[in-house]
Formats: C-alpha cells, structure tokens, sequence
C-alpha cells in the first residue's frame, strides 16, 4: 500500500484528490505542522456469517430461540418489503 503525506489544508482544499487516493488503495497521512493528525486508509471489508455460523453463535450463548417453518417467509417478507438495491452509499 503507498503511503502519501499531504498538508491539512491541502487535504481541506482537495478532499475529492484524497478520496481518489484512498479509492486506489493509498494511505494518506494527513499532517499539520509536518505531525501527522490523521491517518485514512482504505476500509476493510468484512465479509457476512452465514446463517449456520449465526445460529452455531446463539447456541453456544445458551439461546433457545428456534428457526420455525415460518422464519423463511418472514425473512422473504423483509426483503421483499425494500424493493430498492441492497448496495451500501459509497461513503459507508
């Protein structure tokens, strides 16, 4: 990953080129008084659990709850009730 350092009143000026640097994988220090302030990097990207590794979870939590018969027509419910594509803003 390259590392680049810019003034924080050019990041403050440019926020859209420090965006385009982090987008294409670069960390970029920003500084003030040649200190670094902050540091942004890329976002890690976690993937989701599966459904059996939920359950494995709330079991080993001592959890009673149960995936009746009904638990897929309620889930197809809630996703059909957001029609809408379920893609993150790109800011999140």
């Amino acid at each position: 990953m390259a590392t680049i350092q810019i003034p924080e009143a050019e990041a403050a000026r440019n926020f859209a080129a420090v965006m385009t640097h982090i987008r294409a994988g670069s960390e970029v220090i920003i500084e003030a008084d040649e200190k670094a302030v902050a540091v942004m990097r890329p976002a890690e990207r976690q993937p989701g659990l599966l459904l059996s590794e939920i359950v494995a979870r709330a079991e080993a939590r001592g959890s009673t709850v149960t995936l009746d018969e009904g638990f897929s027509r309620d889930l197809e419910d809630a996703i059909n009730s957001h029609p809408e594509p379920l893609t993150p803003p790109e800011w999140d």
